[in-house]
């Protein structure tokens, strides 16, 4: 007899925040991140390693069904969803284009300039 996974109710409410919220597909969240991290120091022998945080995290919970998911990485949804609304709040005026601002969500996975 197989045993289905129950999810509870809350986190399945998360999960779909979380990905209503991170809008960037994991392979260009996992560029975006490499190209973040490349600075002046190299990569070690395993560059997913060294991708930035919270970034890393989140790219993990992207990779994982519903059912899979630990404690630890619905803090990590929990944690996305807030700092990404609370940056979305922070929005610069209209016309004042601030790449710090952009970049500080697409470190998170959400790209403002993607249409829902």
């Amino acid at each position: 007899m197989v045993r289905e996974k129950r999810v509870d109710a809350e986190v399945d409410v998360l999960w779909d925040d979380f990905h209503a919220q991170v809008n960037v597909p994991s392979a260009q969240l996992r560029q975006w991140l490499l190209t973040r991290g490349s600075g002046e120091e190299s990569f070690g022998p395993n560059p997913d390693l060294d991708l930035p945080e919270p970034g890393r995290q989140i790219l993990q919970v992207l990779t994982k069904r519903k059912v899979d998911l630990t404690p630890e990485d619905i803090e990590v949804m929990r944690d996305a969803v807030d700092r990404i609304e609370s940056l979305m709040d922070a929005k610069p005026p209209r016309g004042n284009a601030d790449d710090e601002w952009r970049h500080s969500l697409l470190d998170l996975g959400h790209d403002p300039l993607v249409e829902r």
